[in-house]
């Protein structure tokens, strides 16, 4: 199994996952925030394959230049928000003028399709893709473990008021995608504290 180490980072305290095979001393990085210098310590010692993002929204990809420059690694990002990294305007960046300037990036090396299987780190990560909070928004599955990125949330879910969202699409991911995982699935989401898709049926009032 790998160690997840969790840090809330910029201003939108965007959770980034640190995933590290303490074994092979390989790591995974979900999500690199603004600001992400805080991780670059416990990153020291692994040599990190690959960077996932959940969607493209700015928050969730402020460091990616910096992380990607540090690395070398190459980048995974679903098919529908491929252009998104190279568009300050479609990955919001350019609408919050006090949060950030516009952010522009390099093309991922790697488009993601539902369904695909990635093999990395010595683990499989399944894609599925759960659009609503954005159209390429997706969830990385390995065993118990969900990184939902900003589709639930404890005792939330994602907000569908930005362009490209749609709260029909997110509820039919949530019931189709996410639910069926099972009471004892881990969510980790893009901001906050991680759940339990049971705990969520339990107490969620958007459920």
């Amino acid at each position: 199994m790998f160690k997840i180490v969790t840090f809330p980072l910029g201003p939108l305290e965007t959770n980034v996952y640190l995933l590290l095979n303490e074994a092979t001393k390989e790591a995974l990085i979900i999500d690199p925030g603004m600001n992400p210098d805080r991780i670059f310590k416990p990153l020291e010692g692994y040599e990190v394959k690959a960077i996932l993002l959940t969607h493209a929204h700015f928050d969730h990809i402020g460091g990616l230049k910096q992380v990607r420059d540090r690395y070398g690694c190459p980048v995974y990002i679903h098919h529908e928000e491929a252009e998104w990294l190279t568009s300050a305007e479609w990955n919001g960046s350019l609408r919050w003028p006090q949060v950030t300037r516009p952010m522009t990036f390099e093309p991922a090396e790697h488009l993601l399709e539902d369904g695909q299987e990635l093999e990395l780190i010595g683990h499989t990560f399944k894609v599925l893709h759960t659009p609503g909070h954005s159209p390429g928004s997706v969830s990385f599955l390995h065993d118990k473990h969900l990184f939902a990125g900003d589709v639930l949330f404890r005792t939330s879910v994602g907000r569908t008021d930005l362009p490209g969202g749609n709260p029909r699409e997110l509820f039919k991911s949530i019931q189709e995608k996410v639910l069926p995982l099972g009471d004892h699935m881990n969510v980790y989401p893009g901001h906050g504290p991680a759940t339990t898709v049971g705990y969520e049926k339990q107490h969620n009032p958007f459920l």
